[in-house]
């Protein structure tokens, strides 16, 4: 006893050292160490504590397991770096009820770990919370603007949609690291609104263009008509003052008047020729502008009817190629159609001569089967004998019945029963009971009694014989 003692307890104590050492090695599998970017919220049985940067609580701690009791911990995992958060293509309506589709981009930090924790049981449901949250505020203020209100002051949206979830932001534990973004809106799948703004803005934008530019173009007109104008005044002065010098020089000279009022009417005369050079050069530029219409408009007649006259042409080669197309499928289906008519009645003429081949050769083919059945089969043999000899014993006995009919003939049946003696009246018609009436007249022959009895039916023959002769 004392020397088995002596081997197990080194066992029992390697076994106690072995397990030691995989405890030892399972706590340490158990250290948790937080990365920066995260925090972990650990729940034990009466605290709550937060393990990361900038938590207090330092970056490491053990996760004992949850069904270990009082020390069991479960944890959640949450960033604490900023992540964003989408609204692709979400369907949105303005105060009209107009529908559009939006683009919506968020970033969002978390501030309070531990109430986010308290909302949560997982990152991926913090987000799609946040989603609900954002789509909530986006739906409600969209809803109470004008669409060009919106297209045109996205920032402004984006503010506004950032101090809506702000309040409902911190219940959660979560900030908002800048403004929502209103990144994209356009139409959705049954709707142009958008488009149609976009092009009543570049049509206005082209309408401003063009009339600011007929503007320009006529203010260069009138400052080229002033201009020409200011030009032929200064050189009415000059010569007016020309003249008056002329005047004056030689109004000691009788001639001094006459050559004064020649001066001005030529004058006169000059500045009409301007007027009227003034008042052609712009009716030439009317004419112009309106033969440049003229043309731009006899252009368009002319586009418009090779257009016209291109769409009857291709209208006629459609109708003209459908027609020979429908001529051809006609013609190619009336010779599918005899080609299977022919081979139908082929078909059909092969069908019935196999039909009445079959039909002349089954009989025969009947005929050799039972032969060949019969041949082979001996108990079938004898079943067509034993069939045969039935009906050759029902013909004679017909027979026999039709002559028993006109016989004078008494049979005594005095064993059996009535049935079993007139079965034995065809043993009286034939040969064999010929035979057992001649022997029994031959053994009654051998008595006294019976030899007269002989005597008397052979007398009574010959007296019959007698008589008939």
């Amino acid at each position: 006893m004392l020397e088995i003692t002596q081997y197990i307890l080194p066992i029992i104590g390697i076994v106690l050292l072995f397990v030691v050492i995989k405890l030892i090695f399972w706590i340490l599998s158990l250290r948790r160490v937080v990365t920066t970017n995260e925090v972990h919220i650990v729940q034990s049985s009466k605290l709550t504590t937060s393990y990361g940067k900038d938590t207090n609580n330092g970056n490491t701690y053990y996760e004992w397991p949850s069904w270990i009791p009082i020390i069991g911990v479960t944890k959640i995992i949450l960033p604490v770096s900023v992540f964003d958060l989408d609204l692709i293509d979400y369907e949105a309506y303005d105060k009209g009820r107009l529908p559009f589709r939006i683009d919506v981009k968020a970033f969002f930090r978390i501030a309070d770990s531990n109430l986010a924790a308290q909302r949560v049981a997982s990152f991926d449901e913090l987000h799609k919370q946040l989603k609900a949250i954002v789509q909530g505020a986006v739906r409600t203020i969209l809803a109470s603007n004008e669409i060009e209100a919106i297209m045109q002051g996205r920032a402004t949206f984006g503010e506004q949609f950032t101090h809506e979830v702000s309040s409902q932001l911190t219940n959660w534990g979560v900030v908002a690291v800048k403004n929502i973004e209103l990144m994209d809106i356009r139409d959705s799948e049954s709707s142009a609104v958008i488009h149609n703004i976009m092009e009543k803005k570049k049509s206005f934008i082209e309408m401003e263009s063009r009339t600011e530019v007929a503007a320009n173009m006529r203010a260069a007109q009138i400052a080229e008509i002033e201009a020409q104008r200011e030009t032929d005044v200064k050189k009415q002065l000059a010569l007016q003052q020309v003249g008056i010098q002329t005047a004056n020089k030689d109004r000691e000279v009788g001639i001094a008047n006459e050559q004064s009022t020649q001066a001005i009417q030529e004058e006169q005369r000059v500045t009409k020729e301007k007027e009227m050079a003034v008042i052609k050069v712009a009716e030439v530029n009317q004419a112009e502008i309106n033969k440049q219409v003229q043309l731009v408009k006899a252009e368009q007649d002319k586009q418009a009817g090779i257009i016209q006259a291109e769409g009857i042409k291709q209208r006629v080669t459609i109708n003209a190629e459908g027609e020979k197309n429908k001529a051809v499928l006609d013609a190619e289906g009336l010779l599918e159609s005899k080609k299977r008519e022919s081979e139908g009645i082929a078909l059909e003429g092969n069908a019935r001569a196999e039909a009445e081949k079959a039909m002349q050769l089954a009989p025969v083919q009947a005929q050799i089967v039972l032969a060949k059945e019969i041949g082979e089969n001996v108990g079938y043999q004898q079943y067509l004998i034993t069939v045969e000899q039935i009906k050759a014993n029902q013909v004679v006995g017909v027979e026999q019945a039709k002559a028993l009919e006109k016989a004078d003939i008494k049979i005594i049946a005095n064993s059996g029963d009535a049935s079993s003696g007139i079965a034995k009246l065809g043993d009286v018609i034939s040969a064999k009971g010929g035979t057992s009436i001649g022997a029994m007249l031959e053994g009654l022959a051998q008595t006294e009694t019976g030899k007269a009895v002989v005597d008397k039916i052979t007398s009574k023959s010959s007296t019959v014989k007698t008589t008939k002769e």
